[in-house]
């Protein structure tokens, strides 16, 4: 009886949580797009001719939500993830329901190595040099336009 009722007490408390949780967020939390009038800073990016619209994740906060619960990307559309000090940079999928190219980009704006990735997994897609930036796309944005790993993304700085 006392388990049955602690069981009860972990639910009810789970639901106060999730209910405090959506008011403070509000519904726009549960939703599959980004919140209404949530903005990052945009950047116009380049890939030789190709223009990039860029959204720029800066912030902890930006980069662990990423392109999460998404369910369409523009076309020339992507994320930028921009991080404080070149690192091994990996990424993962949980939560990301759309197919995406990753691009791992030095200061200069190299690419060292380019990954495709399966929504809603998570197995690690890491760069193979350390890098301050990354860039996500739709799933064959790079190949499509045959950008590899050794060409350049301009306007990231």
């Amino acid at each position: 009886m006392m388990l049955m009722l602690l069981k009860q007490r972990s639910l009810v408390a789970a639901l106060f949580v999730f209910t405090i949780g959506l008011v403070a967020y509000g519904p726009e939390a549960l939703c599959q797009n980004p919140p209404a009038g949530s903005t990052l800073p945009v950047k116009t990016l380049a890939a030789g001719m190709h223009r990039i619209q860029a959204e720029v994740a800066a912030t902890d906060a930006t980069r662990s939500r990423g392109l999460m619960y998404r369910k369409e990307l523009a076309p020339n559309h992507g994320m930028l993830f921009v991080f404080e000090q070149a690192n091994v940079q990996c990424f993962w999928m949980r939560n990301t329901l759309l197919p995406l190219s990753i691009a791992f980009i030095l200061d200069d704006g190299t690419i060292t190595n380019i990954a495709d990735m399966a929504p809603m997994t998570e197995n690690s897609h890491c760069s193979t040099a350390p890098v301050r930036y990354t860039l996500e796309m739709e799933q064959g944005w790079f190949a499509k336009r045959g950008i590899t790993a050794g060409k350049k993304i301009t306007g990231i700085q």
